[in-house]
Parts: structure tokens; C-alpha cells; sequence
């Protein structure tokens, strides 16, 4: 896939998760309840890894690549 379709699938899903966010903040006092599960559990975690991958997902798939080359040059035996 073209970095730059990913980067701009990852922006989407960051802003579509934002919008509960919005709904938290703007709604009135008694209906917090029924946001609060939703946004704690799904709307941050998805909205700080999407960031997290656009920010240093170089740094990650690097890491990643490194220890995949380490692991199949250890299993390798002569």
C-alpha cells in the first residue's frame, strides 16, 4: 500500500474517533454515563494509536524489521 494512503487512512480513523470525544465534552452533565464507556475504552486508545503510528510508525516498522532479520539469521543453523 502507498504510504500516503495509509497515512491518510490513519488520519480518518483518528478524526472519526474524535468525534465521541466532542460528544463527551459537549453534552450535557446527565448523559456523561452514556459516553463515558465508549470514549474511555475505544475513542482514546484507537485516537492515541493511530497518532502514536502516524508520529513514529517509521521508528516502529523499523524496530520491527530488525528483530524479524535477528530472528530468522538465529534460527538458521549450519
Amino acid at each position: 500500500m502507498n504510504p500516503c494512503i495509509s497515512r491518510s487512512i490513519l488520519r480518518w480513523i483518528h478524526l472519526f474517533f474524535s468525534i465521541p470525544i466532542i460528544g463527551y465534552i459537549y453534552s450535557p452533565f446527565e448523559q456523561l454515563p452514556n459516553y463515558a464507556p465508549l470514549v474511555r475504552n475505544v475513542a482514546v486508545p484507537v485516537i492515541f494509536l493511530t497518532g502514536l503510528w502516524m508520529w513514529k510508525g517509521h521508528v516502529v516498522r523499523r524496530l520491527i524489521s530488525k528483530r524479524s532479520a535477528v530472528v530468522s539469521t538465529e534460527t538458521v543453523t549450519y
